[in-house]
């Protein structure tokens, strides 16, 4: 079973940067796909970006320009480099992977993912 961990959180100003990263234990050659999402109390888990296994990248419009993801297949990790950030950035951040491409616009629901990593706060102040 593979096991995702999160890292790199923390508090910064506004246009400060932050890595996240996202740590893969086990065997992940099965997926497809990996990405990020972020959820603030009270509303639904939003998808922010997603790299698939050959490469291809998708972003929310929100992030475009300014977050980049990238993975490192020989260390099973993922990155989400996030600049020039805003308030509205403040989130818990969760790494997933899944066996299919998904939409970051129009994810699909956190069950059908394959694993999901326990978050990691960000917190933009102005």
């Amino acid at each position: 079973q593979v096991q995702l961990v999160e890292s790199g959180g923390g508090s910064v100003q506004a246009g400060g940067s932050l890595r996240l990263s996202c740590a893969a234990s086990g065997n992940t050659d099965g997926f497809r796909c990996m990405g990020w999402f972020r959820q603030v109390p009270g509303k639904e888990r939003e998808g922010v970006a997603a790299i698939d296994s050959d490469g291809t990248t998708r972003y929310v419009d929100s992030v475009k320009g300014r977050f980049t993801i990238s993975q490192d297949n020989a260390k099973n990790t993922l990155y989400l480099q996030m600049n020039s950030l805003k308030p509205e950035d403040t989130a818990m951040y969760y790494c997933a992977a899944g066996v299919f491409s998904w939409s970051v616009v129009d994810p699909p629901p956190a069950t059908t993912l394959d694993a999901w990593g326990q978050g990691t706060l960000v917190t933009v102040s102005d």
